[in-house]
């Protein structure tokens, strides 16, 4: 029995080349290897090939408007490297470790870390767990996409920022919805100057909304 060959990729969209620039190749090298191995390994389904580059690619390019110029930046429980390498493909100004636990998935991330050439660090773990924290942190901004909860990701998260850090979570409409209610929690919990902001208005359909917070000095 022949194997069922992997979904074509999808057409790049005009904008990717101004948002990339000298990146470019390497952009379209990860997106080959995300509509490849990454559905071979089951790190993407085969029905998000089509739409790998407005909801997973520039989806996670956007979260580059909430990040400061220059940040050590550590994306958690990455998966298959979103938002954090297109972040870094986008932002080439940030220092990037990708943060995950499973072993099938930190072999995807150390193949594309190779195959682009790149100048990433890829560690194994959770970010909560003490080893992480003492090989990671602290640093300037914690990334997530759609990993867990907002309450529990603060949790996880904190370990890793230093006092005036961020938090820049990429979350969905009903998460987002959410977030006045939780800043008791949050506060609870250290982290100040919650704010859901709006990113990526330039990308059209690839526009995503960010939960951004500080972490204080308690």
């Amino acid at each position: 029995m022949s194997e069922t060959p992997p979904p074509e990729l999808p057409a790049e969209p005009d904008l990717v080349a101004g948002l990339f620039g000298d990146a470019l190749p390497a952009v379209r090298r990860y997106v080959e290897l995300l509509g490849g191995d990454g559905v071979v390994r089951g790190l993407i389904g085969p029905r998000e090939v089509p739409r790998l580059w407005e909801r997973h690619v520039l989806n996670s390019a956007a979260v580059a408007e909430a990040v400061p110029q220059g940040a050590r930046v550590v994306d958690i429980g990455s998966g298959a490297g979103l938002p954090g390498i297109p972040l870094a493909l986008a932002r080439p100004d940030l220092t990037l470790t990708l943060v995950e636990p499973m072993a099938r998935r930190v072999e995807f991330l150390e193949d594309v870390v190779a195959a682009l050439g790149a100048p990433w660090t890829v560690v194994r773990g959770r970010a909560e767990e003490k080893s992480v924290v003492r090989t990671v942190g602290p640093v300037d901004v914690v990334t997530a996409r759609a990993v867990a909860p907002l309450p529990r990701l603060v949790g996880w998260a904190r370990g890793l920022l230093r006092p005036g850090a961020q938090l820049v979570a990429l979350v969905g409409a009903k998460a987002a919805a959410e977030v006045p209610e939780l800043i008791p929690q949050f506060t609870a919990a250290g982290m100040a100057d919650v704010e859901v902001r709006a990113v990526g208005a330039s990308l059209g359909a690839a526009a995503t909304t960010v939960v951004v917070m500080t972490r204080t000095g308690r």
